[in-house]
């Protein structure tokens, strides 16, 4: 090991102002992202920052009469918490985004690949990009669905299929 003298008081400060400058012109020269997130998320800073939501306290959409939503929007990353009465049926669709789906309570039959399959309370789906697919809750169902990248259809509501 080498005997490093201690760098004095000033060249700790300049090499700090070095740094943050440099942090800085990172920041001004990456893309911004802009995305509407209207009732989704309480708006706290940019979005996919560090953020502690309630469930509660993000506004359930309601899409028809057997079906609603509310969701929390990351940097790359979505999460919704989907609300289904006995009967719901979703249409078929398929979106670019890989989909992983993770039964809370109740039961939802999908069809996909050529496929029926129940996935029960405590079960988890995933459905690759551009799947073909539709489902039908079984029960009343709440469900995780958890995208990336998250939904743009969902966020800026032009996901017809749904409503």
């Amino acid at each position: 090991m080498k005997n490093e003298k201690p760098k004095s008081s000033a060249s700790r400060k300049s090499a700090q102002r070095k740094s943050a400058s440099r942090r800085a012109k990172a920041a001004k020269s990456r893309p911004a992202r802009a995305v509407a997130l209207k009732a989704t998320v309480p708006r706290t800073g940019s979005r996919g920052g560090l953020h502690h939501i309630p469930w509660s306290s993000v506004e359930v959409e309601a899409l028809n009469p057997l079906l609603g939503r509310h969701f929390v929007v990351g940097q790359n990353i979505m999460v919704a918490r989907v609300l289904l009465k006995k009967g719901c049926l979703v249409p078929e669709h398929s979106h670019h985004n890989e989909q992983i789906t993770y039964v809370l309570e109740g039961a939802l039959k999908f069809w996909i690949d050529g496929k029926e399959i129940v996935v029960n309370a405590g079960e988890v789906l995933t459905i690759p990009p551009d799947m073909p697919h539709r489902a039908e809750a079984l029960a009343d169902t709440v469900d995780l669905d958890i995208f990336n990248p998250p939904r743009a259809d969902w966020i800026n509501k032009t996901d017809a299929y749904l409503r």
